[in-house]
């Protein structure tokens, strides 16, 4: 073991202490780095004399240098706790680690796997990049049984469609081939096939009439962007075809396009026919999976995420946290600052007890209770061992606090600057490279931030901290806030200024810090099973679509563009690939109400518009399906109010009478969905499965909400300013109505004590002081309303 040397201590203040890096990461003093040892490289976590086990046994008060006397924190003793409850699976061993094995009779011929998809990505498969059946889109997950799945879904061609040559032989197959004669020649053999088809676009309402269009597959996938360019700025040149440019349709990425045709949802279930996927060979396998097979995406079976298939599969969940030292007065750098303990913490979604506590440790350790201490010599050596027990615990998911943009990478430099070669492949991929990406992430929900990537291929990050910011206002998001607003706990009492004096002390004072360690890293975990981020996060992938790495990486509008193109597909439309820009256009927001300012001593009852947007959308069949115009309304001699309606803001939208909007049947959808969704939670008694269909009816509602917005962002895939402008119109309308209906119904000359006054309205609410002192009667009025009129038919009191 190195010598250690103890350098002075110098006091440091911070100013900003809400900073959760500050808060959780700044450890100032200095430390010994450990050298003087050669990098270890090894596959299996081996016991040693600098790679100790320490297991659980009694605990009494230790004796201190550092700080005297320190009794058992309440943390400990719910470590103790956990000891007991779990006493008759937990076995003290590596072995442990690892997942239930394969069955050793499994034959590909006799048995169907079904498992639970968590993410999905393009790929090559065998890293051939020029053959047409090369590309794959890879799909990891869990079956029931514990078991991981890398499946590669081979066979599906990406396409576009253009609307076909306005020409007398645009429908001459002779001529067709031609053309991708001529394409093939111009674009290196990139087209495979053009099919001609009929379809309706999404933009604006023009008859019932279907147009034929082109549907062209190329044979890989980046070719698309290349062709759409082409058509879209007239660089062909054929029979005069497209010469001009042409709008080009179904602008999507291609896991998401097989996703969609092939039914598939985020997070949801696949089942493999037994007979129809092949198992990959052993010398070809390319990921660690314990089942790793190829299939014909036509054979797989997609399962609605619903009834017998809304479970959700024993993900393996691992929290972790890194605590690391730094020179006095500086911030921690990975060149140049230890990593001195890493934490962790792994339990099975829907397990109320981690089944894996442990500490990763840079020198000698005490034991802790209920937990397993592994000691390294080197800090080379503690890195990849944490690294093997990566590989060996394999993890499904992976949380902690600010792990996206410290700990994470301040590991992956660490390993760097030591030369740990083999640290930086822990994802599923064996010889995928762990490697951090910069980017900024904007969108008009969540304002614009900065944030490091790391794509761990297979395994999911869910960063509470990223969740926490993005669902929730509050003051403070250091560890410390958050645990205490949400859990009413707290971190381990340890100031981030004693952290070298523990580490440089001796195993008690080291264990002292792991307690603190493992703490932060068991609170991630609590706060996700308290807030339901991965049940949550489950169903908005399972409503919206979308693979789950998509909702904390991308914005709200991949939601909606997910399901209108699942709802097109159905009913053979195609959307065009608007040319994204920003636009001067505004259109005037929801009415607020002036406020009448004081101080009411009496109630005050708000009456909530239910789903007041998507309420107005269904109900005029607001839909870029249904836009018309003037001179359409003249050719097809529509009739005002029986074929089409002019909206307060002045725009023409046809009726269902003449076509149902794709819109209102995304949202009637949504809320029917969610009306089953919470008459089962109310039926429901399992706990767990009560979480889920919570999960599953507030994502239903966030999604029914988003529509609206989606058609209103000016940058974004399909803005439509019509449809947004004539929702507030008409939430304006319905406002100003309510005030006046209010008003005029609760009045003295209609026999009631007090006139009603509207003292505020905004978006969809408005406030009434009813003028009666007594809460039950405010409460009573208020309730007979949506009474009055079904213009107030969805108004409820709040």
């Amino acid at each position: 073991m190195s010598e250690k040397r103890s350098l002075p201590m110098v006091d440091v203040k911070i100013d900003d202490e809400d900073t959760p890096q500050l808060e959780k990461k700044i450890k100032r003093q200095s430390i010994d780095h450990g050298v003087g040892s050669e990098p270890v490289s090894t596959i299996e976590i081996i016991p040693s004399d600098s790679f100790r086990k320490y297991n659980s046994q009694g605990f009494k008060a230790k004796d201190t240098d550092l700080m005297g006397t320190q009794l058992e924190s309440t943390f400990e003793q719910e470590l103790s706790q956990m000891e007991h409850d779990m006493a008759d699976q937990e076995e003290h061993d590596l072995s442990s680690f690892e997942r239930k094995k394969l069955p050793t009779d499994f034959d590909p011929s006799l048995y169907n796997i079904s498992f639970q998809q968590i993410d999905a990505e393009q790929s090559v498969l065998n890293g051939i990049k020029d053959e047409n059946t090369s590309t794959v889109v890879r799909f990891f997950g869990v079956t029931s049984e514990g078991h991981s799945v890398l499946c590669n879904v081979t066979g599906f061609k990406n396409y576009l469609y253009v609307p076909a040559p306005n020409s007398s032989d645009a429908n001459d197959q002779e001529q067709i081939n031609k053309f991708v004669h001529y394409l093939n020649e111009t674009f290196d053999h990139a087209i495979d096939s053009i099919e001609v088809v009929s379809k309706q676009s999404i933009w604006g309402y023009s008859g019932d009439t279907k147009l034929p269009f082109w549907k062209i597959y190329v044979t890989y996938p980046y070719m698309v962007n290349k062709l759409r360019t082409a058509f879209e700025r007239g660089h062909l040149s054929f029979n005069s075809w497209f010469s001009n440019g042409t709008t080009t349709y179904d602008n999507i990425a291609y896991t998401l396009r097989l996703m969609v045709d092939c039914g598939i949802v985020g997070m949801s279930w696949i089942t493999l026919p037994k007979g129809k996927y092949s198992m990959i060979e052993p010398n070809n396998r390319v990921s660690s999976c314990q089942l790793e097979v190829s299939i014909n995406y036509r054979n797989l079976i997609a399962h609605p995420a619903e009834g017998d298939w809304s479970h959700t599969a024993p993900l393996r969940i691992m929290s972790f946290d890194i605590e690391c030292a730094g020179r006095i007065g500086v911030f921690p750098e990975p060149e140049y600052d230890p990593v001195i303990q890493i934490a962790n913490v792994v339990s099975i979604a829907g397990a109320k007890k981690p089944f894996i506590r442990n500490v990763f440790t840079l020198n000698t350790c005490s034991h802790i209770t209920g937990s397993m201490i592994f000691s390294h010599a080197t800090e080379e050596e503690m890195l990849s061992n944490w690294r093997n027990f990566i590989i060996k615990v394999d993890p499904d998911v992976i949380i902690g606090y600010n792990t996206t943009n410290f700990d994470i990478p301040y590991l992956l430099n660490r390993a760097k600057a030591l030369k740990v070669n083999d640290f930086p492949y822990f994802g599923r991929l064996k010889t995928v490279k762990q490697e951090i990406k910069e980017s900024v992430f904007s969108s008009k929900a969540y304002g614009t931030r900065e944030t490091k990537n790391v794509n761990i291929d297979g395994r999911l990050q869910l960063d509470l901290l990223q969740f926490i910011q993005r669902e929730y206002k509050l003051r403070s998001y250091t560890l410390n806030a958050v645990s205490a607003h949400f859990l009413g706990e707290q971190k381990e009492d340890v100031h981030y200024s004693i952290i070298s004096d523990l580490q440089n002390g001796d195993s008690e004072t080291r264990r002292r810090l792991a307690v603190y360690c493992l703490k932060d890293a068991y609170l991630p975990l609590r706060l996700m099973e308290k807030l339901m981020a991965l049940v949550n996060y489950t169903e908005m992938a399972r409503v919206t679509g979308v693979p789950f790495s998509y909702l904390l990486a991308r914005g709200q509008q991949i939601k909606v563009v997910s399901q209108l193109f699942r709802k097109c597909l159905e009913i053979d439309t195609v959307i065009p690939n608007m040319q994204s820009q920003a636009s001067d256009d505004q259109y005037e927001g929801a009415t607020v109400i002036e406020p009448i300012r004081g101080y009411y001593d009496v109630p005050i009852a708000t009456l909530d518009f239910n789903s007041l947007y998507p309420s107005i959308m269904m109900a005029h069949n607001l839909c870029y399906t249904t836009l018309c115009n003037k001179a359409t309304v003249e050719r097809l001699n529509l009739k005002i109010d029986e074929d089409y309606v002019i909206t307060p803001n002045g725009d023409y939208f046809v009726t269902t009478k003449r076509r149902r909007g794709i819109l209102p049947i995304i949202l009637d959808e949504l809320i029917s969905a969610r009306k089953r969704a919470k008459k089962d939670l109310r039926d429901e008694k399992d706990p767990f499965k009560r979480d889920v269909l919570n999960g599953r009816q507030l994502a239903l509602k966030i999604s029914a909400n988003s529509v609206y917005g989606f058609t209103g962002a000016t940058v974004g895939k399909l803005p439509c300013l019509a449809i947004s402008s004539s929702v507030t119109a008409y939430g304006r309308t319905m406002i100003l109505k309510t005030k006046t209906a209010v008003q005029e119904k609760y009045c003295i000359k209609n026999g009631y004590k007090h006139d009603a006054v509207v003292v505020y309205g905004d978006t969809d609410s408005v406030m009434v002081k009813f003028g009666t002192t007594d809460l039950k009667e405010a409460m009573d009025l208020g309730t007979k309303l949506p009474n009055m009129s079904p213009l107030y038919s969805n108004i409820r009191l709040t």
